[in-house]
């Protein structure tokens, strides 16, 4: 509501649904959205798609939301209420001394290899493991049998900058054309319990730059790209990991599924059945 008050002025519910309502109405006669920008628009209306989601998206995903499929819209709330948080969920956060912390405390005690190619030594992992958990890309481990999968990569900048307090958040999004970047992240603000470091006079910021990924490069593989050419295309790997009595998917490249923290979490612990 914050959002629609400042984009126009609307100070109820009913006043900022009647003009989504209006505004969809007008941009588009479709009942079922094929691609990002049909979803977005009966979503939020023209106005706030154009000013707020179509820059971002096209940066992001590096081509035109009429190429996008809607789901990815999906994921976004749109919640009439002054809330500002960005989810509905009922507990929100992070681990309190980061995701370091958790994964150091969740490994204790269970040997750890650093720095191994899996692939290099395939036949020995699998030799002396019961179960191999994979979270890299399906169709590598796949040999690209069906061709290769496409995903999203980005390019991390970071920058110690003289001042106490840079943005005043944690991540604040960037959804102009004309800046390269989607966001910049202001890491000290994840921990907003920890005063010493929001005390010292300096901080850490990071931008993110989407970018296209290559296998032939040194980018990693971040998103996937869930259009039906893809999707289609990695349902023939799903089907052979079923063939794999021993083998376990978990993941975003994996499982080639846009998956927020939360969710990967879910999937995980459901996942541990399995396991024993």
């Amino acid at each position: 509501m914050n959002t629609f008050y400042q984009m126009w002025g609307a100070t109820s519910p009913n006043k900022a649904q009647a003009i989504i309502s209006r505004q969809s109405a007008y941009e588009t006669k479709i009942d079922s959205p094929h691609n990002l920008e049909e979803q977005a628009i009966k979503q939020v209306g023209k106005d706030i798609y154009d000013i707020l989601i179509k820059g971002y998206t096209e940066k992001q995903w590096g081509r035109p939301c009429q190429e996008l499929p809607a789901s990815i819209i999906n994921r976004l709330p749109v919640r009439f209420t002054f809330d500002n948080r960005y989810f509905s969920d009922k507990y929100q956060g992070v681990p309190e001394k980061g995701y370091n912390h958790l994964l150091n405390g969740l490994l204790e005690g269970i040997e750890c290899r650093l720095n191994c190619n899996y692939f290099k030594q395939k036949n020995y992992f699998d030799s002396i493991a019961k179960k191999i958990v994979y979270t890299g890309p399906i169709d590598q481990f796949f040999q690209y049998k069906f061709g290769r999968l496409e995903y999203r990569s980005l390019r991390f900048e970071q920058e110690i900058v003289p001042t106490k307090n840079y943005q005043g958040c944690a991540i604040m999004n960037y959804t102009d054309t004309d800046i390269p970047y989607t966001r910049i992240v202001e890491h000290k603000f994840f921990d907003i319990n920890n005063q010493a470091s929001l005390d010292l006079p300096y901080s850490v910021i990071t931008y993110e730059y989407p970018m296209p990924f290559s296998m032939y490069g040194k980018q990693e593989p971040f998103y996937p790209i869930n259009n039906k050419y893809n999707n289609d295309r990695y349902q023939k790997y799903r089907n052979l990991a079923k063939q794999e009595k021993n083998l376990i998917l978990g993941g975003r490249l994996a499982e080639y599924k846009y998956y927020n923290m939360d969710e990967v979490i879910l999937q995980a612990l459901k996942q541990t059945s399995f396991i024993g």
